[in-house]
């Protein structure tokens, strides 16, 4: 990425112009919407509006505008993907890999790789063994490929209008001052159709982005909930159904709900094979066979693909079917779905007073409420949650239909993978930003003494003190009935459902009325004794040991430790 450009604005009423600071994002996540390899040029904006213009409304001020569209450098300012404008500092490391530039280092790569694997089979005779100084050649040129490369290529792609034989073109250029190289340059690309390269540079930067930059912060994000499980194991917490209160559990099982479930999709995600395939231009070698009908095709192309780290996909077509990336982008969409579950849970405990948020001096929540705290973290998560599974479903839909032997609708629409890879990874950060803000309001009295602990776990803080769930708690005695009528049926007392339906449905429940009922019942007196000295804090079942065993249950796959 360039930066140090700038874009001058000129004002009628100033005499020099403003500068503003721009960025050349030729390699911009959203590569299919807004990445551009134009000319460097300045962009002039001229305003000429009077003092008095704002009279003639929002539309007159946009017409004295000349914008000179054709020049508009790609800027934050300027990109349409706010992933390339806005976002762009928390999704960057996406961009060596699913951006355009990274699109042609992979393409740059596997053209090398294939004329290196063709000189290795023998009956290909008019391609040589290389020597170790033309072998480095080669490989250093996908190794040391740069943006000043990717402009070149797209340079050529001006005049041939067809972005993979500009690459071809692009190495023949490169290689032609190489004696041994020199000699092949025309098995560049042999017998490869354009789907042969891209399949496989698609499956490059799938593997390497997800390995890379996206299951890693899915590995921490999973840490930091399951801490959040661990720290919050024992705090009781009145559960809600329906919006009303219920059996209570602890924060920390409810908060190890989420790192399981996402732990488990994060394993299926990581079990997906990514596939590829080099078959020529209908999946039958058929021009491979006509050059060299010796030559046992299909496995020098699996070994081929395999080399890659690629696993590899015999019956194919013109194109790889991407099935597997509608399996991959479907695992992706649910471990969205399941963060947008915990992004509403913890927005709604925030809601509750069960969390506070740790203010930052100089932020802003309300531009009219000085006093809001808004939990934009998770709220930003949940949106780009949605934005990203919006693109990812379009991908895992459309991408396994092509007419034939192929059409090109897979071609535009596989552009926008680094969108639905981009908004998740920016929902992933978004959510562990408002994890490491969290508060737990955990009320421990000790007559009028409130005890304040501070405890350090991982990377977060938690202050526990006195806060509204234990006030919650107290004022949901009627959660109680479903233990009482579960021993009156052990005794056989007749009717207990219905007995505590009468004490508690839709009636004011206090520790009073509960005790005095069950004074009342006709049970062993050690039962008796055991109910009486149950509350609403207490009957949290197995809740504690849920949480506290989560260890046991769970463990990332590449994850820096088990969770």
């Amino acid at each position: 990425m360039e930066l140090g450009g700038s874009v001058r604005v000129f004002n009628a009423n100033r005499t020099k112009p403003y500068f503003i600071p721009t960025g050349q994002h030729s390699n911009a996540v959203c590569r299919g919407q807004c990445a551009s390899f134009r000319a460097r040029h300045s962009c002039v904006f001229r305003a000429t509006l009077k003092e008095n213009s704002s009279s003639r409304g929002i539309e007159s001020v946009a017409n004295k505008v000349n914008m000179m569209s054709d020049e508009v450098e790609l800027s934050s300012l300027t990109a349409l993907c706010p992933l390339d404008g806005r976002y762009w500092g928390k999704v960057k490391e996406l961009a060596p890999y699913m951006s355009e530039f990274g699109l042609i280092r992979f393409r740059i790569l596997v053209e090398i790789k294939w004329l290196l694997k063709l000189s290795q089979i023998p009956e290909v005779s008019e391609v040589p063994s290389f020597s170790r100084e033309a072998e480095f050649y080669l490989q250093n040129l996908s190794e040391v490929f740069n943006m000043d490369d990717a402009m070149e290529v797209k340079k050529i792609e001006r005049v041939t209008n067809h972005d993979v034989k500009a690459v071809e073109y692009f190495l023949k250029q490169k290689c032609h001052s190489q004696p041994e190289i020199a000699k092949v340059l025309e098995f560049f690309h042999f017998a490869c159709t354009s789907e042969d390269i891209n399949n496989l540079a698609h499956a490059l930067m799938l593997k390497e982005a997800l390995n890379k930059v996206v299951l890693p912060v899915m590995d921490k994000l999973i840490v930091g909930i399951s801490d959040m499980a661990t720290a919050y194991a024992a705090i009781p917490m009145l559960s809600r159904t329906h919006g009303q209160p219920a059996s209570p559990t602890t924060l920390g099982k409810e908060m190890a709900i989420f790192a399981y479930r996402l732990n488990t999709e994060r394993k299926e995600l990581s079990r997906i094979e990514i596939l590829g395939k080099f078959a020529g231009a209908v999946g039958n070698y058929n021009a491979h066979l006509v050059a060299y009908p010796n030559v046992n095709w299909p496995q020098v192309a699996k070994e081929f693909v395999t080399s890659l780290g690629i696993s590899f996909n015999p019956y194919v077509t013109q194109i790889e079917p991407h099935d597997y990336m509608a399996r991959l982008f479907n695992s992706i969409i649910q471990f969205n779905n399941i963060l947008v579950d915990f992004d509403r849970d913890i927005w709604g405990y925030i809601s509750l007073g069960h969390f506070k948020q740790i203010t930052k001096a100089g932020e802003i929540g309300s531009s009219t409420m000085p006093h809001k705290v808004n939990p934009i973290d998770f709220e930003n998560s949940e949106g780009n949650c949605g934005i990203a599974n919006g693109g990812l479903s379009h991908l895992s839909t459309k991408l396994p239909i092509s007419r034939w032997q192929r059409d090109l609708t897979d071609s535009t629409v596989l552009r926008n993978m680094g969108v639905g890879l981009g908004h998740s990874l920016l929902a992933y950060k978004s959510a562990l930003q408002g994890i490491s803000k969290l508060q737990a309001s955990h009320i421990i009295l000790m007559t009028y003494i409130t005890l304040t602990i501070v405890q350090f776990f991982g990377a977060f803080l938690v202050m526990v003190n006195e806060a509204s769930l234990v006030g919650d708690l107290d004022h949901s005695w009627e959660v109680l009935a479903e233990p009482i009528q579960t021993v009156m049926r052990r005794y056989n007392v007749p009717e207990p459902y219905e007995k505590l339906k009468e004490l508690t449905r839709g009636r004011s429940v206090t520790r009073e009325s509960i005790r005095e009922f069950i004074q009342g019942l006709d049970i062993p007196i050690e039962e008796k004794t055991s109910l009486m000295n149950l509350t609403p804090q207490t009957y949290v079942g197995a809740a504690v040991e849920l949480a506290r065993n989560l260890d046991t249950v769970t463990s990332l796959v590449n994850g820096t430790r088990p969770v």
